[in-house]
């Protein structure tokens, strides 16, 4: 098994974290800064940064956040929201991103994934996809935010990303999103089989067992998590410890973080 990433998200609207539930009903969690030194202090392997309402409010993200978290950490950064162009693509690489994800653009423009991924690498270039329970295991994709229904089915979504150079894939359920009760396992595992590149997994972590569920019976590469760390619930640095408890290979953590 090869080592599983756990990977914090900060949602920004504003300048400021937020967490809600189905992409709706926001809290404010915080100063971004902040919260992404005290991540990387816990252990974590990366960190997702996401401008939420760029793509909705049809503008570009917010590149002085991204600038300022990437001066004050040493882990990959992965930034997405309101990515329109290959310009807007490597602005964010050049504000300090190590990898930029693109959600809405793939559907009107797919193509975008391979013009960013001939001309940065496709390690750089993730898809995200965020999927809502549709009828008998069939997920709907959606764009602009989680409020437009995309007319795509995931899986063929995925693997067609996938095909046009995409690196890796993000990959959320709505239907549990900030809910706590756990990743849909389901539609998580039949993507990470169909494709041949990284998946992490997004929406419903509730508790340490949830974790371990979606590596295993997921069999995701990575697994993200929001309000279940922005709350203090679980710490990053506990949870590698429980993993590699039950026999789950994980990123090596300074000891200091392992004790937080």
């Amino acid at each position: 098994m090869k080592e599983k990433r756990i990977i914090p998200c900060l949602d920004i609207n504003n300048g400021r974290v937020v967490k809600g539930v189905k992409f709706e009903n926001l809290v404010d969690a915080g100063d971004p800064v902040e919260i992404a030194k005290a991540y990387e202090l816990q252990g974590a392997d990366e960190l997702v940064l996401l401008d939420i309402n760029a793509t909705d409010e049809s503008r570009k993200i917010t590149l002085d956040v991204v600038e300022k978290i990437a001066g004050s950490i040493s882990i990959p950064l992965i930034v997405g929201g309101g990515i329109k162009s290959v310009e807007d693509f490597k602005q964010t690489l050049e504000s300090g991103a190590n990898r930029v994800t693109i959600g809405t653009a793939t559907v009107y423009t797919p193509n975008i994934i391979t013009e960013c991924a001939e001309a940065f690498g496709s390690s750089t270039v993730v898809a995200s996809i965020d999927v809502k329970l549709y009828k008998d295991g069939v997920y709907s994709v959606y764009i602009n935010g989680g409020k437009e229904d995309a007319g795509l089915e995931a899986i063929i979504w995925a693997r067609t990303v996938v095909g046009l150079g995409a690196g890796e894939i993000l990959f959320t359920s709505m239907d549990r999103d900030g809910t706590k009760n756990g990743y849909d396992i389901d539609i998580t595992r039949r993507i990470s089989e169909m494709v041949k590149v990284p998946v992490i997994a997004s929406g419903g972590a509730g508790k340490l067992e949830d974790f371990y569920d979606v590596f295993v019976e997921g069999k995701a590469d990575a697994a993200l998590a929001a309000s279940l760390f922005h709350f203090g619930k679980v710490n990053i640095g506990k949870l590698k410890k429980y993993l590699v408890s039950r026999g789950i290979r994980v990123r090596k953590a300074r000891a200091r973080e392992w004790t937080n």
